[in-house]
This record gives C-alpha cells, sequence and structure tokens, in this order.
C-alpha cells in the first residue's frame, strides 16, 4: 500500500492505495507533505488538486474502499448524489430501499474511508442543517459551497 501526502485548503490530505485503486483518503490539520508521489497514486492526486482549483466535479480514478456490504450499499448511494448538490440522510435512506435504516445509514456514511471523492459531506439533515461530519463542520460547510458557490445576482 502506497502512501502520500497532499495539502489542500481543508489541511492536509493522505492518499492511500495500491493497483487495484484508493482505498483511503483523509484530512488532518497536521502532517509533513509528501516530495515524492507514487505512480499508483499520482491521478488521484492530480483529480484532487483539479477538484480544489475548480476544474473538476468528478472522480474517474480507481478507488478500491473497504468495508461490509451494507457500507459499500451506502458509500454507492453517495457517488449518486449529484455535485453541487445535497440529499438528506432520510431521502438517502428511502433511495437504498429502507426508510427505517436510516441510523446505519448514518453510521455508514460516517465510517466513509474516501473523502471529498465518496462525497458524504453532501448528505444533511432533513431540516438542511448541517450535521455531522468526521472531518468537522467547518470543512463540510467549505466544501458544500465550494461545489454550490452563492453568486451575486445583477442588479441591472
Amino acid at each position: 500500500m502506497e502512501t502520500a501526502y497532499i495539502k489542500t485548503p481543508l489541511g492536509i490530505a493522505k492518499i492511500m492505495g495500491d493497483e487495484k485503486g484508493i482505498s483511503v483518503i483523509s484530512v488532518s490539520d497536521e502532517g509533513e507533505v509528501s516530495t515524492k508521489i507514487s505512480s499508483v497514486l499520482k491521478e488521484a492526486v492530480l483529480q484532487l488538486n483539479n477538484y480544489f482549483e475548480g476544474k473538476r466535479n468528478d472522480f474517474t480514478f480507481k478507488i478500491n474502499p473497504y468495508g461490509t456490504e451494507f457500507q459499500q450499499k451506502v458509500w454507492k448511494g453517495l457517488l449518486e448524489i449529484p455535485f453541487g448538490k445535497t440529499m438528506s440522510y432520510l431521502e438517502l435512506s428511502k433511495k437504498l430501499g429502507d426508510v427505517k435504516a436510516i441510523r446505519a445509514v448514518a453510521s455508514a456514511n460516517g465510517k466513509n474511508p474516501l473523502w471529498i471523492v465518496v462525497p458524504c459531506h453532501r448528505v444533511i439533515g432533513t431540516d438542511g442543517s448541517l450535521t455531522g461530519y468526521a472531518g468537522g463542520l467547518w470543512r463540510k460547510k467549505w466544501l458544500l459551497e465550494h461545489e454550490n458557490p452563492t453568486t451575486q445576482q445583477s442588479l441591472f
């Protein structure tokens, strides 16, 4: 498993993967940026940098997250939330076929190992509130604003 650390506007992103795909992308407030990036991680690093520069709204590199069958199902559902859009935990539970599984869906969402790429930040409370986010609510707010910036309307 190869590992690289890159600087992002939200902290230092840790990227882990191998020839089967990227398994982990996480963020922290500290860490040392990698000076050399393994060939298996280069495309992920490039696409993440493009995302933060506003040049990309989807990811095409191969992913290989580890999780239970249920977690995999939830993460696949997260991948279907379009860039710049949000969905409530309740809506996601309904979409996955079990409205009563809302807590399990929220738990699986919180265990998402692929920060940003599997867009758990796009899931919000039914009332529109920014609920729970492993990276901190300030990061969730930043990501949602990055993906759907408010533009000033012209008065003329």
